[in-house]
């Protein structure tokens, strides 16, 4: 941040190994810390004040967990299936909650682990079973005792770790970098500073990891907070006036075109909703600045109707309109269903075409040769106004003749540079519209950091059951697994069918998805906890797995077919003729079901290992059943504990049947995403403090006074503190990033 090295100093750019040597500088580098500004931006996951334990009900599966503990109770004895001894030892917290923690051939040990001492514990929670309940448990964890001596701080900070490198370690390490570091010069004008009554940066800097009261990092968070959001607020305003040097076509409405000749002919009337969504999209493809509109609405809600809307407005101006879906299922059906809904209109090139038609072109992977050449033809030359296809679309080879407008349908189920890659061709962005039925976290974040336009269908759909939702915790009760299949045999005997969905295809060793998701809860392998033994949890169960058991067991007897993504287009699409004939009673899927599915007489869905998915999907898988005048019933079938996120989450989806409330939920469980980064998990945010649940009103604030700066000096040109705020809390390929959001 400063040049100060050239004069022996230490600052927030200087190398590890300069200020803490190099052996702590390559521990360090198994966190990916590097410089000093590195390892102080590893910032403390939660205090401990000095003479507390830590709230074990706060732990999760998988986490490398650090934490402060009195030993309860000390047990050791021989075992049976291999040489030596386990020790078992029962941890407790100041409410009274307990943990177990295991230890193998822990003979030398003895002396270290009594009854009554305090301890620092760090080690990876797992699971096992105790009777009949999942238990939390630490497997041979690494530990410290508590310093008693005279210099003890107030307040034990706990850092995130990992395997190998442990929190009181990073925190050694982090004081002695403080020792030496220089205060930075601060980016943050004084005048921000007062208004906000926020510490300068390098006090900030200290306290947070060094507090000597609750004040000291309560203080210090809301500064490093704050220059998050203010980084992030600087970054989204710049990109905001960067737009404006590739400006989109403007394709304003058009009276007497397919619009109002689509209009016109429509069965129904437009519900409220979708006349005033549409009249805002109407509004942004107006205009030159590039529309980057988000709308929300619950399966059925009629988004289909209102992209339809905005692409033939975009049409009517002589451009093209492209739509982009996850599977080959959900493309050939927004094809179908384009071409019934506009008719004649169209229908160009057509016997009986109206006249000004236009041409609906469909474009996918597994298309033959001569229909992809006739389909790239169509894009290329501009005969088709509105091509709808796969991830085929993204390919280079891909040309339009004037792309206007993208619309990404089920946005959750692309990455953020997929649908980005449409948008950087040709001389004029096009505009963007996205549809979900649930944002995922990302997308709502990047909402109220100031991004993306939100327009939300909020009206009921006409025609839909209610579905009730209920979480089967399996791993504690495993009973209730029979009543599940009991159920399912229910609501066969009562005419209807049920999806069974699992989280992985099968017929392989490793945990392989179903190749058309993208949404699993899979990352790092989250849930995958240690057993008694220190054995790792069982993979996901499998569709070809589960079909045959259920075919030989508890559904015995009912007709059961399978569906997964590894099947050719053409099985595929057997499957579900087979299934929307009524063939087959109930359907074994992966989440190749999730969209594109429209079976009114589907009335029940089980889903296995529900924990394995993402809430996005839940809310998705779910809204294939009540699709008709029968109610639905959704079962979510886990292992997890009572008490984990992993629960807390499926309990959300119990709860509502709301998708913005869903993904704040989704928000307070699992943070943003990398809102300035292709993540979308938030394991890895570049922006390490700042929340958007509890932060709104920081961003609010944040971006006002970006606004007025860049008024007065919009490029920076005369902050270059700022400029380096920017950089440091975006960085340059993260500030590129930004400008293709």
């Amino acid at each position: 941040m400063s040049g100060r090295e050239e004069a022996g100093e230490i600052d927030l750019d200087s190398p590890l190994e300069r200020a803490i040597g190099g052996k702590s500088a390559k521990l360090m580098e198994k966190l990916d810390l590097h410089t000093v500004g590195d390892l102080v931006r590893h910032y403390p996951r939660r205090y401990v004040a000095r003479g507390s334990l830590t709230d074990i009900a706060g732990l999760e599966i998988d986490e490398q967990a650090t934490l402060v503990a009195r030993i309860d109770k000390v047990v050791t004895r021989q075992m049976r299936a291999r040489r030596g001894s386990l020790m078992n030892v029962t941890l407790v917290d100041g409410k009274g909650r307990t943990l177990d923690a295991t230890f193998f051939n822990a003979h030398r040990l003895q002396q270290q682990i009594q009854v009554g001492k305090t301890m620092i514990f760090s080690g990876k929670v797992g699971t096992y079973r105790k009777g009949k309940e999942n238990v939390l448990q630490l497997t041979h964890p690494e530990f410290e005792p508590l310093d008693d001596g005279e210099d003890v701080r107030p307040f034990v900070s706990v850092y995130p770790a990992k395997k190998g490198v442990h929190s009181w370690q990073i925190a050694s390490c982090v004081r002695a970098a403080l020792d030496v570091l220089d205060d930075p010069t601060d980016p943050l004008p004084e005048s921000i500073r007062r208004a906000e009554k926020l510490p300068e940066l390098g006090r900030a800097l200290r306290r947070i990891h060094v507090p000597e009261t609750e004040s000291d990092y309560h203080a210090a968070r809301a500064r490093l907070v704050w220059d998050e959001a203010f980084g992030v607020q600087l970054a989204l305003a710049l990109r905001r006036e960067k737009a404006l040097e590739r400006p989109a076509a403007a394709s304003p409405h058009r009276r007497g075109g397919l619009l109002d000749a689509f209009d016109a002919v429509l069965p129904f009337p437009l519900t409220n909703g979708q006349k005033s969504v549409g009249a805002e999209i109407a509004e942004d493809l107006g205009h030159e600045l590039p529309m980057n509109r988000l709308v929300q609405g619950d399966v059925g809600a009629g988004k289909t109707i209102v992209a339809l809307r905005a692409m033939l407005q975009v049409v009517d101006s002589g451009r093209q309109a492209a739509m982009l879906a996850p599977t080959e299922v959900l493309a050939s059906q927004h094809a179908r269903s384009l071409r019934a809904m506009l008719g004649p209109i169209g229908q160009a090139g057509e016997l009986g075409a109206a006249e000004h038609a236009t041409k609906i072109t469909l474009l996918t992977g597994s298309m033959t040769t001569a229909e992809r050449r006739q389909a790239l033809l169509d894009t290329q030359s501009g005969e088709a106004g509105i091509v709808v296809g796969t991830h085929a679309l993204i390919q280079d080879t891909v040309g339009f003749a004037d792309l206007g407008l993208v619309v990404v349908d089920e946005q959750h189920r692309f990455g953020v540079e997929q649908r980005d890659a449409l948008r950087g061709r040709g001389e004029r962005t096009p505009h963007l519209l996205v549809m979900t039925a649930t944002p995922i976290p990302r997308t709502v974040a990047m909402t109220v950091y100031g991004d993306l336009e939100i327009s939300a269908l909020t009206e009921l759909p006409k025609g839909r059951s209610p579905i009730a939702t209920t979480v089967v915790p399996a791993g504690e009760k495993p009973a209730w697994l029979a009543r599940v299949w009991a159920r399912v045999r229910e609501e066969v005997g009562a005419g209807h069918q049920v999806y069974v969905v699992c989280p992985r295809v099968g017929g392989d060793t490793g945990k392989k998805a179903d190749p058309e998701d993208a949404d699993l809860i899979d990352d790092e392998d989250p849930d995958i906890g240690a057993d008694a033994d220190g054995g790792e949890r069982r993979p996901p169960l499998a569709v070809l797995d589960v079909a045959p058991g259920l075919a030989e067991g508890p559904l015995q007897g009912l007709r059961i077919g399978i569906l997964h993504g590894k099947l050719p287009p053409d099985e595929k699409d057997a499957v579900m003729r087979a299934f929307e004939r009524h063939e087959l009673d109930v359907l074994v899927a992966t989440t190749v079901i999730e969209v594109g599915v429209d079976v009114p007489n589907s009335t029940g869905i089980v889903i296995l290992d529900a924990d394995r998915f993402g809430l996005s999907q839940l809310h998705q898988l779910r809204g294939r059943v009540g699709r008709g005048s029968a109610p639905g019933v959704c079962l979510l079938v886990t292992d997890m504990p009572a008490g984990t996120t992993a629960r807390e989450r499926l309990d959300a989806v119990a709860g509502t049947t709301d998708g913005f409330e869903l993904a704040r939920l989704d928000l307070e469980l699992r943070r943003e995403g990398d809102v300035v980064g292709t993540t979308q998990s938030g394991r890895r945010s570049g922006l390490r403090l700042l929340s958007l649940i509890r932060h709104e009103n920081v961003i609010v604030s944040a971006r006002q006074y970006a606004g007025k700066i860049l008024t007065a000096d919009p490029g920076l040109e005369s902050h270059p503190g700022l400029r380096a705020l920017v950089e440091e809390t975006v960085g340059e390929d993260q500030a590129e990033y930004l400008a293709k959001a």
